[in-house]
């Protein structure tokens, strides 16, 4: 039923996949632009995957990293994911979809406008709806998780890390220096507190806490001291390592609500009109 709306969304990270897959079960078309090299974290659930793999499998849908035109048709007539790569989302100005999300997740606006699309919608904090966008959806864990806003923005960043299983801070892996950054364990293995699981430069990243090893750089990037290059989880479930989380599919909800929020406003201004 809803086939006939084609969305863009600009990052194919955990979050972004969450909202991908909630629009496409409900029946979206959806292309996704990536960064040549991709900085998820949760790589295991990010569409991003495929700028690497070439093709990339969450929950049962595809995505698949394209070059031209005619290859995105192929993938979207298969009912699969195109994955561009477009860091500047450029894509948008030719395939003028019904609606863009910013699934960046940068906490600051990297370029996205209200008139790039009938209905734009951004997630978290560093927009500001009815300005930037048409709606912001809160992407901060708590009573406010995937709330539509439609004026207004959403929470600011507290900078802290979301508490999973009790820990907030210390689940998240940071590199000790700048450096190149090579993984010495897999996402979903169970490690424990002191366990190098990693190496940036030489200098070995360790987790702090015991837990299953949910997300984890991809290796041979390039990395600051200090950025964010894995997540150790408390909980030790293997599984949620590879299927989306509850945070991704609470905020792909509040996207698709607003999606169809924001047209079904537009059509009942456009019949009034006429």
């Amino acid at each position: 039923m809803l086939e006939h709306i084609l969305v863009v969304v600009k990052g194919a990270g955990d979050l972004a996949t969450g909202v991908i897959h909630r629009l496409r079960r409900a029946g979206m078309r959806v292309v996704a632009t990536e960064l040549p090299q991709p900085l998820a974290i949760r790589r295991a659930v990010a569409f991003g995957s495929a700028v690497y793999e070439g093709t990339w499998e969450v929950e049962g849908l595809v995505a698949r990293c394209v070059a031209d035109e005619a290859a995105m048709k192929r993938a979207l007539s298969a009912g699969e994911v195109p994955v561009w790569v477009d860091p500047e989302a450029r894509i948008v100005e030719w395939l003028h979809p019904q609606a863009v999300v910013d699934a960046i997740v940068a906490k600051r606006n990297t370029g996205t406008d209200v008139t790039d699309a009938p209905v734009v919608v951004a997630l978290g904090p560093g927009f500001r709806a009815g300005q930037d966008c048409h709606a912001v959806v809160d992407t901060n864990r708590g009573h406010d998780l995937g709330r539509v806003i439609l004026r207004g923005q959403a929470q600011p960043d507290t900078g802290i890390p979301g508490s999973v299983g009790g820990e907030s801070a210390r689940r998240v892996l940071r590199a000790p220096s700048d450096g190149l950054f090579v993984g010495q364990r897999q996402i979903g293995d169970l490690v424990q507190a002191g366990e190098a699981v990693a190496n940036v430069g030489g200098q070995p990243v360790t987790a702090q806490i015991d837990g299953v090893l949910r997300g984890l750089l991809h290796d041979g990037l390039n990395v600051r001291a200090g950025c964010k290059v894995g997540d150790v989880d408390p909980r030790g479930v293997v599984e949620h390592c590879f299927t989306i989380s509850d945070k991704a599919r609470a905020v792909g909800g509040g996207v698709l609500e607003a999606i169809l929020y924001c047209l079904s406003a537009l059509n009942s201004t456009h019949h009034s009109l006429t």
